[in-house]
């Protein structure tokens, strides 16, 4: 399938093309070719070259090879049609293994000669390299969604953010009758930026709602939760949050299921991993876990969704399905539309880009993701869909509740750096 040009309203930013237009950026090598269109790193006269920097031989191996992947077969599709700006797309890949100091010494690798990057994984890594990222003016879709990221026009959060999808799960456990006013939530989250910042979206919900959340830090080390299960079971919790990895997911609900605790386990789109369907947790995830997730289950009946499932599986046939191939071959689709419009702008150097990915406003892409790029102080979006795990569904997924917005969302303020 060809990524289609995103149904989008052009946000009004009066003129700000134009005055781009005008002007090199800081590290551009290159300004105006013969045609007038102006170019910068990563821009030569035949190729577009695209950066991504991401685990392929860590704890997110199998993410990530889902994402590098859909982005490959994004980029197939995109230059089978032509390319843009008369110019091929190519992925330049550098594997930092989840360690901070190799995506440093990846980033400098690489970033003289990219235009964007659609993919940089790890919230350590991202923490490390947002000075670079504003230096460079490069446009980055980083594969985190937290909200202390918001406000920099330069980083482009692919979906809602961690405290929106906790807000969102808050907000499905007292609509569905497993959490009532005066309960105690256990919320067992890794502490880093990641976990945090899911927490501020959980106490933000539970103090409106006169709830408690219980809190249990993890380590991404650590991996038996036995103590976290046993201390939230003794705090007497209804219901629990979980902003940790697959890994912690995967003993926490084992463990409950084993001890005949069968509380409501709600986890961030980070917390699962299909994967998990294949270990003897499978029954205990289907039993007690559901995931709050921008994206729709890669087993939804979205016509755009089948139609991606079916060309990935042709691709890379073996390889499952998991939630990285609808998040990787989305952002392709956001940043191409991206380019395109810097093209016709007649403005492909960095800055350019940017401005161009900030006049999209509301872009309908086919896989059932609406998102808004205008405003950088605000997330994409706030919708979140309700996925549980079944083992054979695409991706191990299938939908709870489409995608839905709490009230409470509209009342948070959130906790941007920029």
């Amino acid at each position: 399938m060809r990524p289609p040009a995103p149904r989008r309203t052009t946000a009004l930013l009066a003129g700000l093309g134009l005055l781009l237009a005008g002007c090199t950026t800081a590290g551009d090598d290159a300004g105006p070719g013969e045609s007038g269109l102006l170019t910068g790193p990563g821009i030569t006269e035949t190729t577009i070259s695209l950066g991504a920097l991401t685990d392929l031989t860590g704890p997110y191996a199998a993410l990530s090879t889902s994402i590098i992947n859909a982005q490959q077969l994004a980029v197939d599709e995109i230059n089978a049609d032509g390319g843009i700006c008369g110019r091929s797309l190519q992925m330049v890949v550098r594997d930092h293994g989840y360690d901070v100091q190799q995506a440093l010494g990846a980033y400098t690798e690489i970033a003289p000669s990219v235009a964007a990057m659609p993919q940089l994984l790890g919230s350590p890594m991202l923490a490390a390299l947002l000075d670079d990222l504003a230096a460079d003016q490069m446009l980055t879709f980083p594969q985190s969604w937290d909200s202390t990221l918001l406000g920099r026009p330069e980083i482009q959060v692919p979906g809602n953010t961690y405290d929106v999808d906790m807000i969102n799960a808050v907000d499905y456990l007292l609509r569905s009758s497993l959490v009532a006013e005066g309960d105690a939530i256990g919320h067992v989250f890794f502490e880093n930026e990641y976990g945090e910042n899911a927490l501020s979206g959980s106490t933000f919900a539970a103090e409106r709602e006169g709830l408690t959340i219980v809190e249990q830090r993890v380590m991404p080390t650590d991996q038996d939760m036995s103590a976290q299960v046993t201390a939230l079971r003794e705090a007497g919790v209804t219901a629990v949050l979980f902003s940790a990895g697959p890994a912690q997911t995967a003993s926490f609900v084992g463990v409950a299921a084993a001890s005949g605790w069968e509380v409501p386990v709600i986890g961030s789109t980070p917390a699962y991993a299909s994967q998990l369907l294949e270990t003897a947790a499978a029954p205990a995830l289907e039993g007690l876990f559901v995931m709050v997730s921008g994206a729709p289950a890669a087993s939804s009946d979205i016509p755009g969704v089948r139609e991606l499932v079916e060309s990935y599986q042709s691709a890379y046939p073996g390889e499952s399905i998991d939630g990285g191939v609808l998040s990787g071959y989305g952002v392709m689709e956001f940043l191409a539309e991206a380019l395109r419009i810097a093209c016709d702008q007649g403005d492909l150097s960095r800055a350019g880009i940017i401005a161009a990915h900030r006049t999209q406003g509301l872009v309908e892409g086919d896989l059932g993701m609406a998102m808004d790029f205008s405003d950088p102080n605000r997330p994409p979006s706030f919708d979140s869909y309700l996925l549980r795990p079944e083992v054979g569904a695409d991706g191990g997924l299938v939908e709870i509740e489409s995608a839905s917005r709490a009230p409470a969302v509209d009342d948070y303020t959130f906790p941007t750096s920029g």
